[in-house]
């Protein structure tokens, strides 16, 4: 049977818990509005890395030269998942987890998954990662992890013969909800690369350069893999803190229930409380006040005699 001491703590509980959400929530809609322009920024520079494949893939035409290959790799494929290392978030991580194993096939030579429990999903899918990054946990954090992912892209190209790798990951679709998306980072596409030569220069002059081409190709594949990356986990960590606000709206929603329920059943207490309160006084007094029977008797039979 509840008491009134157990749901004033119960109400006490259910207040700090809200406070809690709230600050979740707070945090997960400041978050997802740095992400976000995090990832706009990267637009000018992402057109300025095109803008310069642009000039050298016309100057390859000029002289003759077919389309460039961007990987040197002729082996398998990698396989790079991005998750979250923390929970809250709905079925955020089971749902990338499964696309990635999805994407699994028989030229799969290496797998990296961001986040620890999207790869321990992957694990319990029997697809253990064989390389673990973990997730920035702010946007001063993502260049580092980019590069990082990168520098190991570099030693799967060069150990492993990796020819071609793609990227899995979660991305906003409206306010709250995610939907799965892939990327393939390398090569890029025959059709990626005959749209950049045939894209319009923006300014009268024709571009030259005079870096050496394979030199030139190779920074600029690698700008290009970096901006990707970023984008992708920039969108990703958006998503993952907009999915975490829904979970959190929907828990404040529940505690809000929870909270009018505990203070209908305080209030119903607290009134059956006093109500007995004042009937054990009344009682008492009435008790006080009444004359024994016994007593008033007794008197009267002593004075007859």
């Amino acid at each position: 049977m509840e008491t009134l001491e157990g749901l004033s703590e119960a109400l006490e509980t259910t207040g700090d818990i809200r406070s809690i959400v709230r600050t979740m929530k707070s945090l997960s809609a400041v978050s997802i509005r740095q992400y976000e322009q995090a990832e706009a920024a990267l637009a000018g520079f992402e057109q300025t890395i095109e803008l310069g494949l642009t000039a050298l893939l016309r100057d390859r035409r000029g002289r003759g030269k077919p389309l460039p290959e961007t990987v040197t790799g002729k082996g398998g494929e990698a396989l790079i998942v991005i998750g979250s290392d923390r929970g809250l978030c709905g079925r955020y991580n089971e749902n990338v987890a499964r696309f990635g194993a999805e994407r699994f096939g028989p030229q799969t030579v290496t797998l990296a998954v961001i986040g620890a429990r999207a790869a321990a999903r992957l694990e319990a899918e029997g697809r253990p990662a064989d390389r673990h990054f973990a997730p920035p946990g702010s946007v001063a954090g993502l260049t580092a992890t980019v590069q990082a992912v990168i520098l190991e892209t570099d030693r799967w190209i060069r150990e492993h013969g990796v020819g071609r790798v793609r990227l899995v990951h979660n991305r906003r679709a409206g306010r709250v909800n995610a939907e799965l998306s892939e990327r393939h980072l390398l090569p890029i596409p025959e059709s990626t690369l005959a749209r950049l030569v045939d894209a319009d220069w923006p300014g009268p002059g024709r571009p030259f350069f005079r870096m050496p081409e394979a030199q030139l190709m190779s920074w600029l594949v690698r700008q290009r893999l970096f901006v990707m990356i970023y984008r992708a986990l920039a969108e990703a960590l958006a998503s993952e803190h907009a999915t975490r606000l829904a979970a959190m709206q929907r828990a404040e929603r529940n505690i809000e229930e929870r909270q009018a329920d505990l203070n209908s059943a305080y209030r119903r207490k607290r009134q059956e409380t006093i109500t007995r309160e004042l009937l054990d006084v009344v009682a008492g007094f009435e008790a006080v006040g009444t004359p024994e029977p016994d007593n008033e008797a007794g008197q009267n039979g002593t004075a007859g005699t």
